[in-house]
């Protein structure tokens, strides 16, 4: 746990108490601050008060004297409207800031300065921040991973001399964060995501390349360029001249940077390319969008001094994340491919790249996207089986183009699936996958898409449980 000292004698609002507020509440305690914890939930109130903090009522609270309000990302700030809590601190002309900025400041004024590391990005961004912590490991840094993903950043162990913070950031916390300062900052990509939050796709642009503001000579800005919000972002920043720019791309060739050209990853870092990694030899990067990420890890673990030769070993060792290109064991020639954390379009075509042929589960809460801009990869699926609210509406969107079924569970998705796969094995050149890629949010049927992702994996064990019992009996 890491302690807010900046805030030592400051008074201090934490709104909302899930996962990063509470640890947001036991560092700034132990810090030194006086906590004020508000949330809806008496449970969390509870927890806060175990933890050192006031529990108080946000709305009877008077805000003259706060130091900041320490505000949950998952509190609108901007839009559809900003919450109460936002209104009556600006009111108060009180600072609002997330608990990723309290971290930021602290380590800041850290006497080891050590190196803090973000990664933003509508898709990819978990795998990324996996991969880069497993990468810094492999090459001998105190590597921690935190904040969008597992533990909350006050949460992580304070640093050592050879310490690395490697953040996954959503735009939710790049708009809560002002004084922040990364030694190396990633941008992955940029597609249309969580307009619902940012209004319109200029704030939700603007969020994301908030993770390259205050930098300087020195730092390290790795950006995707294969979208035109990243390849304009790299624009603007290279026209800035203020620190060191890396390029990243999987469809074309760069003359300077980091690039990917048929699963081979080339570092063009200091002009003339080299080639460093097959990544078609790494078992847990399958696909252009993992190769992506395999290259940005790349790109900053050399940005920061690292030997090529030992981040390619790391690369290929990379075991992967749970529900994200997930393979699961192949079952009578089938494969099977837990994708759950595609919950939008064009996650999901990420992965319908990389597979071929494929037997499709997708569904659920749709966000907007048009399913007949992925006519074009379709060819790739042999059967799509549409589960949950807007199965039916994404099988209308994409009958022209595929087969399709419309079902109700996923149960019922993983058995037809295997059984058309399954049939499939003999006139195919390849091994037919199940793929679980939604494209769309999972709130119809699940908790979230880790629930999802469980059940498609508890479906694929019945399976292998239901062979056994056939050859027995």
């Amino acid at each position: 746990m890491i302690s807010a000292t900046p805030f030592h004698g400051k008074t201090v609002l934490v709104f909302g108490l899930a996962r990063s507020g509470l640890k947001a509440v036991e560092g700034l305690v132990a810090g030194g601050a006086m906590v004020l914890a508000a949330d809806d939930r008496p449970e969390a109130l509870k927890l806060a008060a175990g933890l050192g903090a006031k529990p108080v009522d946000w709305r009877k609270q008077d805000f003259k004297g706060l130091a900041a309000v320490v505000l949950s990302p998952g509190v609108p700030l901007t839009h559809p409207k900003p919450h109460g809590v936002v209104d009556k601190a600006r009111k108060a002309k009180v600072e609002i800031i997330g608990d990723t900025e309290v971290f930021a400041r602290t380590l800041q004024a850290h006497t080891l300065a050590p190196q803090i590391i973000g990664i933003t990005g509508t898709n990819g961004k978990s795998t990324t921040t996996s991969l880069l912590g497993h990468v810094l490991a492999r090459c001998g840094r105190d590597a921690q991973v935190g904040g969008n993903i597992g533990t909350g950043v006050m949460g992580l162990r304070p640093p050592k001399a050879n310490t690395s913070y490697v953040l996954e950031l959503s735009s939710y916390q790049l708009d809560l964060m002002h004084q922040h300062k990364l030694s190396a900052a990633v941008l992955l990509n940029i597609t249309p995501d969580h307009l619902d939050r940012h209004g319109r796709m200029e704030h939700y642009v603007a969020a994301k390349a908030r993770i390259f503001r205050n930098q300087g000579p020195g730092d390290l800005a790795v950006i995707g360029v294969d979208d035109a919000y990243g390849q304009e972002i790299c624009t603007d920043l290279v026209a800035q001249n203020g620190r060191t720019i890396v390029p990243v791309s999987v469809k074309r060739v760069l003359n300077r940077g980091v690039y990917v050209v048929n699963g081979m990853l080339y570092d063009a870092m200091a002009g003339r390319p080299e080639r460093v990694v097959d990544l078609r030899s790494a078992p847990a990067l399958l696909g252009a969008h993992n190769w992506q990420n395999a290259a940005v890890a790349y790109a900053v673990a050399r940005g920061l001094g690292h030997a090529s030769r030992t981040i390619a070993k790391a690369l290929l060792s990379f075991q992967g994340l749970a529900h994200r290109m997930e393979v699961l064991p192949e079952i009578e020639g089938v494969r099977f491919v837990n994708d759950s954390k595609a919950t939008n379009l064009d996650a999901a075509r990420q992965a319908l790249s990389a597979l071929d042929p494929i037997f499709w589960i997708a569904g659920g809460q749709a966000k907007g996207d048009d399913f007949t801009e992925i006519a074009d990869i379709l060819p790739r699926v042999r059967t799509a089986y549409l589960i949950g609210r807007d199965g039916a509406k994404i099988a209308e969107a994409i009958k022209a183009h595929t087969q399709v079924q419309v079902l109700e569970t996923m149960a019922e998705a993983v058995r037809a699936a295997f059984a058309d796969a399954k049939a499939a094995i003999a006139p195919l050149s390849s091994a037919p996958t199940v793929l679980l890629s939604p494209a769309c949010a999972s709130f119809d049927q699940y908790r979230d898409f880790e629930h999802r992702g469980d059940d498609f994996r508890a479906q694929v064990a019945a399976l292998t449980n239901s062979q056994t019992e056939v050859a027995q009996g």
